[in-house]
């Protein structure tokens, strides 16, 4: 049994055998930093695996930290991200765009919610991350587009056939639909943050904010503090605009 054709797995009681994995991870991270982080975290858990069972005497990938450091700061869907997926995207995943914009929830509550939680001008939810109880308002755009639909029982998001979404295959159909409209660097689950930001665009407040997408507020001071409002020209230009406005010019 080896690792590969010239490292067997005796030789993992080597120290020497960390810096080969992390030369194998620096490889891959040519590629991807972050597929290399996962292999590497999939290596350590077999690792731990087998050694907590006595099959290796050691686990060489055990802290072996992360190559990849994201960040959300700039990965907020425009309003010209937002046109071109309703313009571009398949019908059926429309509704999910606006549902996730003016309500802030996560994919998960989303692709769970059912007609039942709707009573035509709240929709309800129990969060399955933090089990924070949920009551969102409707704005128009979300309220006309569930009228339309309306009747119907089950979940809110299906698929085209009618039947309910699994994650993977929601994030596999997303994945191409975000493709064919040319949206990158975005994902769903930045619909979240982008909702945040737009309320506080809207003027919202932070209690607001976290009233309707369920944060806490510390949580939505940090969205907007660390990730997005500091990087929106919006925000300065209204700053400016209420500044001129407060000031007096000489003629």
């Amino acid at each position: 049994k080896s690792f590969d054709d010239g490292h067997p797995l005796s030789g993992l009681a080597d120290r020497r055998s960390r810096a080969i994995f992390m030369g194998w991870r620096d490889q891959r991270a040519k590629a991807s930093r972050r597929q290399a982080d996962y292999g590497w975290q999939v290596l350590a858990r077999i690792l731990s695996w087998a050694n907590g069972r006595g099959l290796v005497v050691a686990n060489p990938c055990e802290k072996g930290g992360r190559l990849y450091r994201g960040s959300r700061a700039a990965n907020v869907w425009t309003d010209d991200d937002e046109a071109r997926f309703l313009a571009i995207a398949p019908a059926h995943l429309h509704l999910p765009l606006i549902l996730a914009l003016w309500t802030g929830q996560r994919q998960g509550d989303l692709l769970k919610l059912t007609w039942t939680q709707y009573d035509g001008r709240y929709i309800r939810l129990q969060q399955g991350k933090t089990r924070a109880r949920v009551t969102v308002p409707l704005g128009k755009p979300l309220k006309d587009r569930l009228d339309a639909l309306g009747g119907r029982v089950g979940p809110i998001l299906v698929t085209t056939e009618g039947t309910p979404w699994t994650e993977d295959g929601f994030r596999s159909s997303w994945g191409k639909a975000c493709k064919l409209a040319g949206i990158v660097g975005v994902t769903f689950n930045d619909l979240r943050g982008t909702a945040v930001t737009r309320l506080a665009l809207a003027g919202c407040t932070e209690a607001e904010i976290a009233t309707i997408t369920g944060h806490s507020l510390r949580d939505v001071r940090s969205i907007l503090d660390a990730h997005y409002l500091n990087r929106d020209v919006r925000l300065g230009e209204s700053a400016i605009a209420k500044l001129e406005k407060r000031t007096e010019f000489p003629n």
